[in-house]
């Protein structure tokens, strides 16, 4: 069994509360939820192409979130279970020619699953092909725009997840 070192979950811990707080930003803004949403914590989906500690992190990060913000049961699971999901193919596609498909798993994965969530969990009357353009519009801006920024600002410097890659 390989060791977890103390700068990993350092780092898991930091990528998950920077999530929680960015979401807190982009609830307090309006942005967080409902059938159009822009979190700003989606930009750290992008950080698995340089941690392995991302991984937990962004999973930790957005379970706390939904707990902290009050959303349903349905939308802790399969809202972090997306996350989750999505940071382990991030991960996978780390070492891709074209490094920014790292951003698409993200957007995948909550372009499938948000709408069910806001279907059945919260009962947004629109049809779920609707949500899925709303949800995947969010997700671009905060995941393939913002996250893009993020991703070309921290490569510059990578030898801030040097250690852990």
């Amino acid at each position: 069994m390989q060791k977890i070192s103390v700068l990993f979950v350092t780092q898991a811990a930091v990528i998950a509360a920077m999530y929680v707080v960015l979401t807190f930003v982009s609830s307090s803004l309006g942005l967080a939820s409902g059938e159009i949403q822009i979190r700003l914590s989606e930009m750290l989906c992008i950080l698995p192409a340089f941690t392995p500690a991302a991984i937990p992190g962004l999973f930790l990060g957005c379970l706390l979130s939904n707990l902290l913000t009050g959303c349903t049961v349905i939308d802790i699971v399969f809202g972090s279970l997306a996350t989750l999901i999505a940071a382990v193919l991030s991960y996978q596609l780390r070492n891709h020619k074209y490094p920014l498909l790292v951003t698409v798993p993200p957007v995948v994965a909550n372009m499938i699953v948000v709408p069910f969530i806001l279907k059945f969990s919260y009962g947004v009357p629109l049809p779920i092909p609707v949500m899925m353009a709303t949800v995947g519009i969010g997700e671009v801006i905060s995941v393939m725009v913002l996250g893009s920024v993020l991703y070309f600002a921290l490569d510059k410097r990578r030898v801030i997840f040097h250690q852990s890659r």
